[in-house]
């Protein structure tokens, strides 16, 4: 759209073209455009009785032709005037800044209904949410980042509700990129992801343990007092019970030699008593 001059010095104009979504900045531009060139009044006279030369109208229909892309030329060829053919696109790109603009209202309504749910990857969900916002935007629509930041914290599940308060709480949202809260939120998923392992990791340790001390995994190294047997005690043993051969009984439970016991001892006459040996004493 840069004004040059030709060989007489005369200033020729590029002039712009026209879009899906730059109607109205168009028409300005053209209708100052074509006044410059003195064709304005082959679109609006400024007598309506009087007839638009020829000429006139022939050099503003090529200054048209020159600045509308080639589908919309190829729908206003057959119009014989320039004001035909102005009205026509004029009612084409009303009609098409309608249909755009219930397109912008249809996007927008999507990315505000969009929640991410658990099972969903944070990947996936911010592609989808940014491939809305490039719709949007190339419509002609603006959205600020900030309006995707907030989006993107208040949709995402519950694991991420702690991250997400606290963004909001000291985070400066007004600043704040998409590609930063992301960066953000994934952080927060691999060390919660790597939390989730560990006690994963922690809960089945302690099954293992109950398992196999429910399959006697410690108790399989008792030895019995009364058959001299591994896997259970004398209180438990189904053999016949041994005669005493002195007058000191000593109840002990035998298990492996590096392994402290508590052990109960009772002699005769007195009370029962605790002590903790190491030794086969």
């Amino acid at each position: 759209m840069d004004p040059g001059k030709n060989k007489d010095g005369a200033v020729s104009l590029s002039y712009p073209m026209l879009t899906r979504a730059n109607y109205t900045a168009w028409a300005l531009k053209m209708k100052v455009y074509m006044q410059a060139h003195g064709v304005w009044d082959a679109i609006v006279p400024k007598d309506p009785k009087t007839v638009v030369e020829d000429k006139v109208d022939k050099i503003a229909m090529a200054t048209i032709y020159q600045s509308i892309p080639e589908d919309i030329l190829l729908s206003v060829v057959d119009k014989e005037t320039t004001k035909d053919t102005w009205d026509a696109v004029k009612v084409m790109c009303k009609r098409a800044d309608r249909v755009k603009k219930a397109r912008v209202q249809t996007l927008k309504s999507e990315f505000e209904s969009m929640s991410m749910k658990d099972s969903d990857s944070l990947d996936d969900f911010c592609l989808k949410i940014s491939a809305l916002v490039t719709n949007i935007r190339a419509l002609g629509e603006e959205v600020v980042e900030a309006y995707v930041v907030k989006k993107i914290l208040r949709a995402v599940p519950p694991k991420f509700l702690q991250i997400a308060s606290t963004i909001e709480q000291f985070g400066d949202l007004e600043k704040m990129t998409m590609d930063e809260t992301v960066g953000f939120l994934k952080a927060h998923e691999e060390r919660l992801d790597e939390w989730i392992k560990r006690s994963n990791k922690g809960g089945s340790e302690q099954k293992k343990w109950g398992k196999e001390s429910n399959r006697g995994g410690y108790k399989s190294r008792v030895r019995c007092f009364n058959c001299n047997l591994l896997g259970h005690y004398a209180a438990e043993c189904r053999r016949p019970k041994r005669d005493k051969e002195s007058n000191e009984e000593v109840n002990i439970a035998q298990i492996p030699d590096d392994e402290p016991a508590l052990l109960l001892t009772k002699r005769e006459g007195e009370k029962e008593r605790m002590m903790l040996v190491n030794e086969d004493k």
